[in-house]
């Protein structure tokens, strides 16, 4: 009887069981190292603000939100000042409206959705 093949795949099992175990305590290792460098990274990071560091509404209370109208600003024609504006001479972009009354949707009119027809089809 010929015990070599048997002998081959064997040790060739074992080898390869043994490579299977280092890879998973090379990977334990890491993981490991991973965490404690975590841990000291967290360390040298500055402390979370107590419950007094936290900002604290004003005496007369919570601000309000502020509706109102704007309107564009108008953009300055070429002639008029005889060079094109560059894009940081321009301002904001609106101002607040003289007329502060909200504005209505036409009756019949379905605002921003489809063409405010009867939608029958």
């Amino acid at each position: 009887m010929d015990t070599t093949g048997y002998q081959t795949v064997a040790a060739g099992s074992g080898a390869g069981i043994a490579l299977v175990v280092i890879g998973g305590l090379v990977v334990v290792g890491l993981l490991i190292w991973a965490f404690r460098f975590g841990i000291t990274v967290m360390q040298r990071e500055s402390a979370t603000p107590r419950h007094s560091g936290h900002p604290k509404p004003p005496p007369s209370g919570p601000v309000h939100e502020t509706r109102q109208q704007r309107e564009p600003n108008e953009v300055p024609d070429a002639g008029e000042t005889g060079r094109r504006l560059s894009p940081h001479e321009l301002s904001s972009g609106s101002r607040r409206s003289d007329d502060q009354s909200r504005p209505r949707w036409d009756s019949g009119s379905s605002g921003s959705f489809g063409s405010g027809g009867s939608g029958g089809g």
